[in-house]
C-alpha cells in the first residue's frame, strides 16, 4: 500500500511539514473532501510547503483557489518518473476542477506507442493518432515527459524514430544505426540487433510499467533470465539482467531536471528537418544534427562546445565540451579546426556514426575551416553548413552566395535553435571555467 499522510486537523502547512522528503504525488483538498488540485514532486515535503508561504498569496497561478485547500493527500512513490507517470493517471481519473485544462485539450503532451508496426516506436507528442496507437497521458509537463522518455529509454531500449522497419525487408541488415544504438540506449532494430519477437516483449513491458504494474514487470524479467540462462541463451540472459538492475535502480538516478529537454522548439521538429532534406538536397530525412561554437574567456582561454541533436530535439548525453589546447591567442578558425578534429577521433573510436548534418556557427570561414579539418584527419564530411547571426544566412560548401530563408521557416527555426543551444552550451562552459579561475581553483 502506499504511504499517505495521516487524518491531521491542522492547518495545511503543518500537514505539508509532515509529508517525508520523498517523490511522489500531492492531493490538495478542500472542506467537502474534494480534490482540487493533483501535482508532482521531487521531494513532497519542500514542494507542497511551498505552496502555503506568503509569496504563494501573489502567485497568479494558484492565488485564486489556494485559500480552498484545507487538507493534503499523498502518495509516495519509488522514483521521480513513477511519480510523473501516477499523476498524469491520477489527474486523468479525477478530474480535478484546477488541473482542468488537462481533459482533454491535445495541446498537451502524450507519450504514444504505436501499435500497427513490426517494431513498435515511442514517440513525445502533442497531436495523437487516433488509432493504431496506445497514448499515455496527457501530461502537464513537456519537459517532463521528454526527461522520461529518456530515462525509461535507457531501460526498456526502444526506438524512436520514424524509420519504417519491417521484420522481411533485408535493406535493414546493412543499414547503420543512429548515435542512441551506439550508447547503448536503442537496442537498434534498424538493423536487426534483435528480433521482433524480443523487442515486442520489451515494449509489453514498457506499456506495463506504465500503466503502474513495475512489480508485474520485475517478476517476468526474472523468469525470462533465469530460463534463457537455463536454455544456455547468455547474450539474451544478459541483456534481460542489465534491464532488470537499471528497473530496479530506477529510483537511484531518475532525475527528470538531469535527462529533460528545452522546450523551446514549439513546432513540429519533423517539419524542420523535412525542410532541411529538401534544402541541402538530402537524400533522406535526416536525424542527427551536430552544433559547434566557440567562446572566449577573458579574452585568452577559448573553449568549444558540440550539441546533438536526434530527430529535431536536443540529445544531451550527445553534447560535449572542449578546452582549446593548440590554438595559442584568439583564433576561431583554429579553434573550429582543433574541435572538429577531436571530434572526429571520438567517434572513431567509439566506432559512433557521424552525423547527418554539422552546422556551424558562423559564416564562410567558419564553414571552410571545419571542411578544412575534416579533409586533415581524411573524413568523408558529412553534410556541413553554417549558420551566419546578423542576416540568418545559411553558407555551403561549393556555393558562393549563402542561403536567405522566410524567418518563418521550419527549417531555419530548427537551424537556429541548434545554433542556440550549443553557444548557451559553450557560454555555461565559459562561465564555469570563470568562476574556477576566479575561486582560485586549479583549472
Amino acid at each position: 500500500m502506499p504511504d499517505r499522510a495521516p487524518d491531521n486537523p491542522t492547518t495545511p502547512l503543518a500537514q505539508a511539514r509532515l509529508l517525508p522528503p520523498a517523490p511522489g504525488v500531492y492531493l490538495l483538498k478542500d472542506a467537502r473532501g474534494r480534490v482540487l488540485y493533483i501535482g508532482k514532486a521531487k521531494n513532497l515535503r519542500a514542494r507542497v510547503s511551498s505552496y502555503f508561504q506568503r509569496t504563494a498569496a501573489s502567485d497568479p497561478r494558484i492565488k485564486d483557489w489556494i485559500g480552498e485547500v484545507v487538507s493534503v493527500d499523498h502518495l509516495v512513490t519509488e522514483s521521480e518518473v513513477d511519480a510523473l507517470l501516477t499523476e498524469a493517471r491520477l489527474i486523468k481519473d479525477i478530474q480535478p476542477r484546477h488541473n482542468a485544462d488537462l481533459k482533454d485539450d491535445k495541446s498537451f503532451p502524450y507519450l504514444q506507442i504505436t501499435t500497427d508496426e513490426d517494431y513498435p516506436r515511442v514517440e513525445f507528442t502533442r497531436e495523437p493518432r487516433d488509432r493504431n496507437v496506445k497514448l499515455y497521458g496527457p501530461f502537464p509537463r513537456a519537459k517532463s515527459l521528454r526527461g522520461a522518455l529518456q530515462i525509461l529509454q535507457k531501460i526498456f531500449k526502444f526506438r524512436t524514430c520514424a524509420l519504417d522497419i519491417e521484420e522481411d525487408d533485408p535493406r535493414w541488415r546493412w543499414f547503420r544505426p543512429c548515435l542512441l544504438a551506439s550508447i547503448d540506449q536503442c537496442s537498434a532494430p534498424c538493423n536487426f540487433r534483435i528480433d521482433k519477437s524480443s523487442y515486442r516483449q520489451s515494449i509489453a513491458r514498457l506499456r506495463l510499467f506504465l500503466e503502474g504494474k513495475k512489480a508485474v514487470v520485475l517478476e517476468q524479467l526474472e523468469a525470462e533470465m533465469r530460463q534463457a540462462a537455463a536454455e544456455r541463451l547468455f547474450e539474451k540472459a544478459a541483456r534481460l539482467r542489465d534491464e532488470l538492475k537499471a528497473l530496479r535502480d530506477l529510483h537511484l538516478r531518475g532525475d527528470l531536471a538531469k535527462h529533460a529537454q528545452p522546450e523551446v522548439f514549439y513546432q513540429d521538429p519533423r517539419r524542420g528537418l523535412r525542410g532541411l532534406q529538401k534544402l541541402l538536397d538530402l537524400p533522406q530525412l535526416p536525424r542527427t544534427i551536430h552544433g559547434l561554437d566557440i567562446a572566449h574567456l577573458g579574452g585568452s582561454e577559448t573553449v568549444g562546445s558540440l550539441v546533438t541533436f536526434i530527430d529535431g530535439l536536443p540529445f544531451k548525453p550527445g553534447y560535449r565540451r572542449y578546452r582549446i589546447r593548440g590554438v595559442p591567442g584568439i583564433d576561431d578558425y583554429a579553434s573550429i579546426r582543433e574541435v572538429v578534429a577531436r571530434r572526429v577521433e571520438g567517434l572513431r573510436q567509439r566506432d559512433e556514426p557521424f552525423p547527418d548534418i554539422w552546422l556551424i556557427d558562423g559564416g564562410k570561414g567558419q564553414l571552410s575551416a571545419a571542411l578544412d579539418a575534416l579533409r586533415s584527419v581524411q573524413a568523408t564530411p558529412p553534410c556541413v553548413i553554417a549558420l551566419a547571426k546578423q542576416q540568418e544566412e545559411i553558407y555551403r560548401p561549393g556555393h558562393s552566395e549563402p542561403l536567405r530563408l522566410s524567418r518563418r521557416s521550419y527549417a531555419l527555426r530548427l537551424l537556429q535553435y541548434v545554433r542556440d543551444e550549443a553557444h548557451r552550451f559553450a557560454q555555461h562552459y565559459h562561465h564555469l571555467l570563470r568562476s574556477k579561475r576566479t575561486l582560485g581553483e586549479e583549472l
